[in-house]
């Protein structure tokens, strides 16, 4: 019944990845948050209208954002590192952390139910929204910690939150990093290095905990739709650096404002998606 329904509306379907992964690129370039932020929600939707079963609707869209997410980050990472904007220091401190943390929130997540999945990634897109609307960022610290403590605790939750999410390391990463004292530029290509650390352990653990489950979309491993992921990430690598390139010519506050609107949207509509 599944795939004679996917292979229906497969044109739908493919036409929405090409727009997802062209949105996608451009905001993880405009906005160095990443695309897993607008990729999730999306694929949720996609699916939905799909007619797949509601409790792996969020699990297949986070699997399938994560996946996407690897060659992203490799492309992303290599640009900054051209540029000198990755602190090494920080990937020292955090890097394990958030690979522990994400590994965590990949084999993990096939005990949290869709609703709690939802749960997370609303409350954290308001959150992101409302820095977005903020002019300046908050700052907590005029120093990075040096407690190897604090830096563990710190990146195991942005490893664990966004593996959860679907998301690479700029969501949570970079505005963690800034209100750090990292500066802007050094924060987003850090968390695009760190993003790997996500992005990997989690798109493992998402495909072995997903693998016994049925009635996925056709050509998934786990909770990873290879169909997704093969349309996605060429328009998201190709767009991300486009993205960029149209940061430095238009209005940023403007669309920081009208992707916190969206952000809003996006997760109001989750929520409802929860209530009734």
């Amino acid at each position: 019944m599944f795939n004679e329904i996917f292979m229906s509306d497969f044109l739908i379907y493919f036409i929405g990845l090409l727009v997802t992964g062209v949105i996608a690129g451009l905001i993880a370039g405009l906005f160095g948050v990443g695309g897993g932020i607008v990729i999730v929600p999306i694929l949720f939707w996609i699916y939905t209208s799909l007619q797949f079963p509601d409790e792996i609707l969020m699990h297949m869209a986070i699997g399938s954002s994560l996946a996407t997410i690897i060659p992203t980050s490799i492309a992303s990472s290599r640009a900054h590192y051209r540029k000198g904007s990755i602190d090494i220091d920080v990937i020292k401190k955090w890097g394990f952390g958030i690979f522990l943390g994400a590994l965590l929130g990949g084999v993990s997540g096939k005990f949290f139910t869709a609703n709690e999945l939802k749960y997370v990634f609303a409350i954290v897109a308001f959150i992101v929204a409302f820095n977005m609307f903020i002019k300046n960022p908050l700052k907590f610290s005029n120093k990075f910690p040096k407690s190897k403590i604090i830096n563990s605790f710190i990146s195991l939750t942005i490893g664990f939150v966004s593996s959860l999410m679907g998301v690479g390391a700029g969501t949570i990463g970079v505005p963690s990093l800034i209100s750090l004292s990292i500066p802007i530029h050094k924060a987003i290509g850090t968390a695009a290095a760190l993003g790997l650390c996500i992005s990997i352990p989690a798109t493992i653990g998402l495909a072995f905990s997903g693998f016994d489950v049925p009635n996925k979309p056709p050509l998934s491993i786990g909770y990873i739709n290879l169909i997704a992921f093969f349309i996605m990430f060429p328009l998201t690598v190709f767009f991300a650096p486009i993205g960029v390139k149209i940061a430095h010519l238009i209005n940023q506050r403007m669309l920081k404002i009208i992707f916190g609107v969206f952000l809003i949207i996006t997760s109001t509509k989750m929520l409802i998606s929860i209530l009734f």
